[in-house]
């Protein structure tokens, strides 16, 4: 593996650690794809720190097991937002 490649993939793995990071966030601050975010984590990372990759894939499987909550909560505020309501924390509001 390339010496530029090994340094991105120990980056983004530290990265994600140290953030709680999504691959999306990851990829995004990095300036690379999911997919690429992905395979540095899930196949190269285990190969230089099997540590590290523990540590990765306990927070991303984390993430995947929120991110029906972040989804749903986007859309919540994406259409209180364009009736023009303010996003507000939890329940339904009451009819008046």
């Amino acid at each position: 593996m390339k010496d530029y490649i090994q340094k991105r993939v120990l980056d983004l793995s530290h990265f994600i650690a140290d953030h709680n990071a999504t691959v999306r966030q990851a990829a995004k601050h990095f300036g690379v794809s999911k997919s690429t975010v992905h395979k540095d984590v899930t196949e190269r990372l285990p190969d230089l720190n099997r540590d590290l990759a523990e540590l990765v894939k306990r927070v991303l499987e984390i993430n995947k097991a929120e991110r029906h909550i972040r989804g749903g909560e986007a859309t919540r505020k994406k259409y209180q937002i364009k009736k023009g309501f303010h996003a507000k924390k939890g329940g339904y509001s009451k009819k008046a």
